[in-house]
């Protein structure tokens, strides 16, 4: 088995989340910001049940391809949960929370990735809707 691109562990674990009606979700590239990893995933589940089925789901799929998490810290109370793969890191909210830290507002010079289809459509689908 090939070992996985940071680029192609990033699809992977993105389209786990989305199998698992993930929404809300970007892919953020920030190799050229930190040491850290290459990519980050921001994700958010509706429930707490959801964001570990979610989390559970990336890791069995992650698992298929040969890549191992060095940490999975969160999963209990599954309000935060952080699968770190080294090179991906990937950042699962409830809906709460990931208003009140808004991630994403510290890496504004992160580039998005922009998914390939039909992820990209899911994720568009399952963004939450403006209330008005």
């Amino acid at each position: 088995m090939a070992k996985l691109t940071s680029y192609q562990k990033a699809l992977a674990a993105a389209e786990a989340a989305l199998d698992k009606k993930a929404f809300d979700l970007v892919v953020l590239e920030v190799e050229h910001l930190n040491s850290i990893a290459d990519y980050f995933i921001v994700a958010t589940g509706r429930s707490d049940v959801q964001v570990q089925a979610i989390a559970r789901g990336i890791e069995e799929r992650l698992t298929l391809d040969g890549a191992r998490p060095l940490a999975i810290e969160g999963l209990t109370h599954a309000h935060w949960v952080v699968l770190d793969y080294a090179d991906v890191v990937i950042h699962l909210f409830l809906e709460p929370a990931r208003e009140f830290y808004r991630l994403e507002r510290n890496w504004t010079d992160a580039r998005e990735v922009e998914l390939p289809e039909p992820w990209r459509s899911q994720a568009r689908e399952r963004a939450p809707r403006a209330l008005g």
